[in-house]
């Protein structure tokens, strides 16, 4: 690598570490005031807290890191730019190649991380914030939860106890749930107790009653056991109360090759198909993203307007190439046809991408078909944002 590649990849991933870090942390700062409630509400400590809202931010690295690196690469040229580094490079006859390939190489290293996060670190996460939250909803009923006051871990599920016993039995417990539309279940027991066994807490109740009402107008269903057992996982999923990892808990080979009895495959196949071509295009978007940055903005301008017009023109671009893969993935979950469309955006972007840069070698002595559309587009935005923000008036 030469020495002006090593400088622009330097400061290119310095930029980038530093957005990727303040990003990080803003949405770790809101992550962490949504879940408050885990400390004040359910006796949970700071410790837990933090723990928890750490572990949820590999879940949004596909979309943190790939515009922190968008930000950085623009800001980097920017400043090439305004240093007239740009314009000497172009006056010694260097192509926009010497500029495009420390970026592109930052690119690829960020590729590698997101399928590295995608692949392995957001499994591990996933899981393990499950984990936390199952002890959580146990420590909740056998510390928490004060005799004779109802307590609600999530919406429409309520608990009440008559009394807790030295060894941490709960007595005369009363658990509501009407989470599922459908219908309302409430558990009587004499007796309640948690019980972990292999990384799953589950409440065993005994002596009691099951009240299921299904319809306002009909009479409830009342069945009587001796013991019934509850799986506290079933508290954050209740829509298959099959206990199974979920497509975003799961390794790839478990996305891949899941259980023929699955029920989660079975009642949602989308989601299986949705989450394992979302890891597959995610590390597309910052080769996208470094050709599109590359083709519009890697030539030198003289014009601070022009320059900063299409600064903006390029990232608007770039974010709705993103939020439209997010669109799709969301649509592939019920269309499988729709995977064209996914792979056809970060594809297409660069595709677009490199036919505006070989035009633009062509014609470096003329403005191209594109640098005519990028002007039109420009001018557009110019004029609306005159309409929109109010003008200083000047002191006489």
């Amino acid at each position: 690598m030469r020495i002006f590649s090593r400088y622009v990849f330097r400061q290119a991933t310095s930029a980038f570490l530093l957005i990727l870090a303040s990003l990080t942390g803003i949405v770790w700062i809101a992550l962490a005031l949504r879940q408050f409630n885990v400390v004040t509400s359910q006796g949970q400590d700071t410790w837990m807290l933090i723990k928890m809202t750490s572990l949820a931010v590999p879940n949004l690295m596909a979309i943190i890191a790939p515009f922190s690196f968008l930000i950085a690469a623009l800001q980097t040229l920017n400043r090439l730019n305004t240093d007239s580094e740009l314009i000497v490079l172009s006056a010694a006859g260097s192509k926009v190649w010497t500029v495009a390939r420390p970026l592109i190489l930052l690119a690829l290293l960020v590729s590698i991380f997101l399928a590295f996060v995608g692949h392995l670190a957001q499994p591990w996460s996933m899981r393990l914030l499950s984990d936390y939250l199952v002890q959580v909803r146990s420590d909740l009923l056998t510390q928490v939860i004060q005799p004779g006051r109802f307590s609600s871990p999530e919406p429409d599920l309520m608990f009440h106890i008559r009394d807790r016993s030295a060894d941490g039995e709960l007595l005369g417990l009363v658990m509501h749930d009407t989470r599922d539309k459908s219908q309302s279940q409430s558990y009587l027991a004499e007796h309640g107790s948690i019980v972990k066994q292999d990384g799953t807490a589950y409440l065993v109740m005994s002596t009691g009653h099951i009240i299921r009402r299904t319809d306002a107008d009909a009479p409830p269903q009342i069945v009587a056991f001796d013991k019934y057992v509850v799986d506290l996982d079933r508290f954050e999923s209740q829509d298959d109360g099959s206990g199974e990892k979920k497509p975003r808990e799961r390794y790839w080979d478990e996305l891949v090759h899941p259980s023929a009895d699955s029920k989660i495959f079975k009642n949602s196949p989308g989601q299986f198909r949705a989450e394992i071509h979302e890891r597959l295009v995610g590390p597309l978007y910052p080769i996208a993203f470094v050709f599109l940055i590359v083709a519009f903005v890697g030539q030198a301008r003289s014009t601070r307007s022009s320059r900063m017009q299409t600064l903006v023109l390029t990232f608007l671009f770039a974010a709705t190439c993103r939020m439209a893969g997010l669109a799709l993935n969301s649509a592939v979950t019920r269309d499988a046809s729709m995977l064209i469309a996914l792979y056809g955006v970060p594809i297409g972007a660069i595709v677009l991408s490199l036919i505006v840069i070989k035009n633009s070698d062509r014609q470096k002595s003329g403005i191209s078909i594109f640098g005519r559309a990028a002007d039109a587009m420009s001018g557009t935005i110019e004029r609306v944002l005159r309409l929109v923000l109010p003008r200083r008036k000047v002191a006489p």
